[in-house]
């Protein structure tokens, strides 16, 4: 799994599979009995080195968009980065801030995936989800409940497929260029990387309760926290999955010993 994780860690997939359409998904999932695990670019996921017992479904061919005048519809192997593009070369805006997100559709369903102030399902009208059955359903956004960095879903082990989102003629106050100037000013681009580990805490910042505890630059195994982001774990050198949670753990013990608080996970360990 480490080719498909953004972290470049990770053991093997016992089966690993990509649709070539949400039909093509919907059969194969009437056939499974396998425990499952959607992938997107893997952008927000740490496979353990023991790898996945079960079958990595790739969801990078559901990429089909539609766009009808302010309204957007996206299949969840789309990346934000082209439907950030798409909505510019269509005079839509609003979702400028996707541009500086490494992800993609699906997986800015799952978590509500957000920076510099704003979030994906602000945008979000309905969405379709597919259930380990292969049953497929459209969800208004009264079936979820949205908050930061979590979608609770009214019903179990579904999945996203697609999205339909609107967005708004007016001209944004900040470009792409701007954001993604501003995001590389802080944050360590190029390198191995899950990007935001850890959850903002409320009326807090990660960023800062880590740094303030003297964690930045430090290491475990090639597991580091960046120097230029302390909410940034990156591979360093050579790092396993192993090396990554143990950093994150003693993180976690760190800034609890300091300040009293519980970091939440914002990456995903399978």
């Amino acid at each position: 799994m480490s080719l498909h994780c953004s972290f470049r860690t990770g053991g093997l997939a016992q089966d690993f599979f990509i649709p070539n359409d949400v039909t093509d998904l919907s059969n194969f999932l009437k056939a499974n009995t396998k425990p499952l695990l959607f992938l997107g670019l893997g952008s927000n996921l740490i496979v353990r080195d023991q790898g996945f017992e079960g079958v990595v479904i790739k969801l990078s061919n559901l990429k089909q968009i539609n766009i009808e005048k302010n309204t957007l519809y996206a299949e969840a192997g789309i990346t934000l980065a082209k439907l950030s593009r798409l909505c510019r070369v269509n005079h839509l805006y609003g979702c400028e801030f996707l541009s500086a997100i490494p992800g993609t559709v699906g997986g800015a369903l799952m978590m509500n995936a957000g920076t510099f102030g704003s979030e994906f399902w602000q945008y979000v009208v309905s969405a379709t989800t597919i259930n380990q059955s292969g049953v497929i359903s459209k969800r208004t956004k009264d079936n979820f409940d949205i908050g930061y960095r979590y979608v609770h879903a009214q019903y179990a082990n579904e999945y996203f497929i697609n999205a339909t989102l609107e967005f708004n003629q007016k001209e944004p106050q900040q470009n792409i260029k701007q954001l993604l100037n501003k995001r590389n000013q802080h944050q360590p681009i190029g390198k191995a990387s899950c990007g935001s580990v850890f959850k903002n805490p409320k009326n807090n910042f990660a960023a800062k309760l880590i740094e303030q505890s003297q964690l930045k630059g430090i290491c475990i195994g090639g597991a580091c926290v960046s120097d230029k982001h302390a909410n940034f774990i990156i591979n360093q050198n050579k790092a396993s999955s192993a090396d990554i949670i143990n950093l994150i753990t003693y993180i976690q013990q760190t800034v609890k010993l300091n300040f009293g608080i519980d970091l939440e996970l914002e990456v995903v360990i399978k």
